[in-house]
């Protein structure tokens, strides 16, 4: 069976528009700089064109990574159940390690930004939170090592 891919339907339509910007408009814009670097001659010393022919296998990449999420996507209705926490909850933690609060969103492995404190639900850290209530200090199975972290507020 194909690996599903949680996301809500936000997340599935801009998949999708991603996916159809790199199909047309990225690959038009591959395919001219090809064209163009095949006309500086001599292929086997022309960095151009090896440039943008790696640009065109990882835009290929892309767009069958996207197809196959797209394709095998369920998508979730995001929580408005504060009880515990849910896909779609921003969830406050304590994290005894660092001795600080943040605050993180739970959504799907194709939403998920780092960055911008989106966790994905099928991380170490999402999946350890999931299924706990405010007040309960959860244990988190990191690959760097275990971790534990209190929920202060489930939103």
């Amino acid at each position: 069976m194909a690996e599903e891919f949680i996301m809500t339907q936000k997340g599935y339509d801009e998949a999708v528009e991603r996916l159809r910007y790199l199909q047309t408009q990225k690959k038009k814009e591959i395919t001219e700089r090809i064209k163009v670097a095949r006309g500086f001659g001599d292929l086997s010393e022309n960095a151009e064109y090896d440039a943008a022919k790696n640009e065109e296998a990882l835009n290929e990449s892309e767009i069958r990574e996207l197809e196959n999420k797209i394709k095998n996507a369920k998508i979730m209705e995001e929580s408005t159940d504060n009880s515990k926490v849910h896909f779609g909850n921003v969830v406050k933690v304590y994290d005894y390690d660092l001795e600080e609060e943040d605050t993180y969103t739970i959504m799907g492995s194709t939403e998920a930004n780092p960055e911008k404190n989106i966790v994905s639900i099928d991380s170490p850290f999402g999946s350890a939170l999931v299924g706990s209530k405010c007040g309960d200090t959860v244990t988190v199975h990191a690959p760097g090592g275990d971790y534990q972290v209190k929920i202060l507020e489930i939103k």
